[in-house]
């Protein structure tokens, strides 16, 4: 960026945990950011942290796998910001069970948020990004795409956005335009407290059992992720596309 440019992001599910973390490091960045989640409301505390430090945002309520709704929050962006080149996919939402006990709603409630909204926050921006002839996309993925018991739904949208990512690189690329996922491995934020308690643990014994078998020795953070976005969303990251990183505390793929 030159002195006189601020480029707009906008990052999906960051009212909490990795999306908030994403959003705080982009503002710290020098990028104006749009916090979006589904509750509005909820964005206002990220927002309130990231100007208290002197940088610019705005919260957009929506939800990511409405059509209408996703059209409504680009142009609130684009009024309230100006026209974003760089997003984090990072919306998502779990509904784990078996295979033989999971429920076509939450199959389709998991493949709905992470893929369906994936594209249509991608489809919405992109235009603002070959216009401009820069962007940048990141789109959040899982060491669950690898395959992980009793998450059928969000290790199939996980996969998908991999293989999403690295169709919009190809796509994109000519128009100065990357593409990049990340997958992060066990990371502490609320999904993962709400994952101890659904299978009758502490969140420290639920860590302790997941930890024990990661190189680095402990569990990852946001700050861990977010710095990761900070690079691939850089003025400097424009020869890296289509790539799948694993933020994890040692090797996955």
């Amino acid at each position: 960026m030159t002195t006189t440019t601020t480029r707009t992001a906008i990052v999906t599910g960051a009212a909490r945990g990795i999306g908030a973390g994403v959003a705080k490091r982009l503002a710290a960045d020098g990028l104006a950011v749009a916090v979006l989640d589904l509750d509005e409301a909820a964005c206002q505390a990220a927002v309130a942290e990231i100007e208290a430090a002197g940088g610019r945002a705005i919260a957009v309520g929506a939800d990511v796998a409405d059509e209408e709704a996703v059209k409504a929050a680009v142009d609130k962006v684009v009024a309230g910001l100006g026209e974003p080149t760089v997003l984090v996919n990072n919306a998502g939402i779990i509904r784990d069970n078996l295979l033989f006990k999971m429920s076509t709603a939450d199959w389709d409630a998991v493949i709905g948020v992470h893929l369906r909204g994936a594209f249509l926050m991608t489809r919405a921006v992109q235009q603002y990004m070959t216009e401009a002839g820069w962007g940048r996309i990141v789109n959040l993925s899982s060491t669950s795409a690898l395959g992980n018991r009793g998450q059928a739904n969000y290790a199939a949208a996980k996969a998908g956005i991999q293989g999403f990512t690295k169709t919009l690189a190809i796509e994109l690329g000519k128009y100065g335009v990357t593409a990049n996922a990340i997958a992060p491995g066990f990371i502490e934020t609320e999904m993962t407290v709400a994952t101890a308690e659904r299978m009758g643990m502490t969140f420290d014994e639920f860590a302790a059992f997941v930890v024990k078998d990661i190189p680095v020795g402990r569990g990852g953070r946001p700050a861990d992720i977010a710095h990761a976005v900070s690079f691939f969303t850089g003025e400097d990251a424009g020869f890296v596309s289509g790539q799948v990183l694993y933020v994890a505390g040692g090797p996955k793929a």
